[in-house]
């Protein structure tokens, strides 16, 4: 919103309003906001669910120190869900359609763990929301992404005919106004692999027999699909203080870095990458996104003063997972998000061996000491402290592997 007003400030020739119109301005100012509001409101909104009762109830796992964390606050993603909301609302361009649909992302996969929560705290049910009430949320959310970024007139890839590039080096394009170059939009459903010389992929050649009109049904397939297993992978890896809010923040950080040069024609046309109009508006929100995650680390990091519940995870794996998914950087995912994909392989590896052996032999067996894969760390008595300060360094490598694929192919 406030851009608008200082666009139009700008128009009246008031000093100092044209700032607004950098996006590192507004990115900036974002992150702070977000980092502002989280720590500010965060001990209110603690003291808030310490009045409710809104206490975590604790499963006994056998592992260290487990025990004295019940009773702590939980629903704390409410204030992850606000600081990223708000500066976003404020700095960012509200009409461009990617803002729009990460803003639509939040507030409904937010709903979907609110509800969880609300229904294991409240209702005193542990299971909490029915199973095929998430699902059907998270296929409901995966249908609005893929039916808009397949649909939607404004989700394009803009490349710059042969005639305008020639004899143009990278320094003119930077400065010259791109109503002077010729370019060319396209609806597109290509997207990058990574590692590879050519480094595109095309869904509508996915299934070379189906014909091309149809492949939105593959598209919007493969979009709920991520949506669905990025956001369950990271309510499964929020098991220990700080390590979903960590590791998610050196995502937000890595995917804000690829807006930005994906959306930059300077950038995308020096790496040889896809140029997507107007999406470097995306940095605005992902660096809200990075500050929440920071802020939030304020009170879960170990001992955790408040946990973000299934209103935080959940609606942080489905950010990401759209975040990527609009940076056409989807089949990065299994490399950006490292962590939470080793978490979830390891609660699958963990079950299917158990019930394999099971059949095969009468007794379960077990190729972790427990899943996911934190647990089993714990259960070597090594302190979560130093188990999520491993996370996040594996992160950390795993976020400059994907900004390296920028160039290694």
């Amino acid at each position: 919103m406030l851009y608008y007003l200082f666009d139009y400030l700008d128009s009246l020739d008031i000093p100092g309003a044209g700032v607004f119109q950098y996006i590192s301005f507004r990115a900036g100012m974002a992150a702070f906001l977000s980092l502002l509001i989280t720590i500010t409101f965060g001990k209110n909104l603690i003291s808030a669910l310490r009045r409710k009762q809104v206490g975590e109830d604790i499963r006994d796992l056998g592992l260290e120190g487990q025990l004295q964390k019940k009773g702590t606050p939980t629903m704390g993603g409410i204030i992850i869900i606000a600081a990223i909301l708000v500066p976003t609302l404020l700095f960012a361009k509200l009409d461009n359609v990617y803002v729009a649909l990460l803003i639509i992302t939040t507030c409904w996969l937010g709903l979907i763990g609110f509800l969880d929560d609300y229904i294991k705290v409240f209702r005193k049910n542990k299971e909490g929301l029915a199973g095929r009430f998430k699902i059907i949320g998270q296929v409901g959310i995966g249908l609005i992404v893929g039916l808009t970024l397949y649909f939607n007139d404004n989700v394009v890839v803009r490349e710059v005919t042969p005639a305008t590039r020639s004899g143009i080096e990278i320094q003119d394009v930077q400065d010259a106004d791109e109503s002077n170059l010729r370019f060319r939009d396209k609806k597109s459903t290509t997207t990058t692999v990574p590692f590879m010389k050519n480094n595109e992929m095309d869904y509508s050649k996915l299934i070379p027999f189906l014909p091309k009109e149809y492949t939105w049904i593959v598209y919007v397939l493969v979009v709920i699909l991520i949506i669905t297993a990025v956001s369950n992978a990271a309510n499964i890896t929020d098991g220990i203080d700080g390590l979903a809010a960590g590791t998610s923040g050196i995502i937000g950080l890595t995917l804000a870095i690829l807006a930005y040069l994906s959306g930059r024609i300077d950038f995308s046309s020096y790496l040889n990458i896809m140029y997507i109009p107007n999406l470097a508006e995306l940095v605005i929100f992902c660096t809200a996104f990075v500050g929440a995650c920071l802020g939030f680390l304020w009170y879960n990091a170990y001992p955790a003063q408040v946990f973000m519940g299934d209103t935080g995870s959940l609606t942080l794996g489905g950010i990401i997972a759209v975040l990527a998914l609009a940076v056409r950087k989807e089949l990065l995912i299994p490399v950006l998000c490292g962590v939470f994909f080793i978490e979830i392989l390891s609660v699958m590896l963990q079950v299917s061996y158990f019930k394999y052996t099971k059949k095969k032999y009468g007794e379960g067996r077990r190729i972790f000491l427990m899943s996911p894969l934190h647990h089993h760390y714990q259960k070597k008595n090594i302190h979560e402290s130093k188990i999520v300060v491993r996370f996040w360094i594996v992160g950390i490598l795993l976020a400059i592997l994907a900004l390296a694929t920028l160039k290694l192919r």
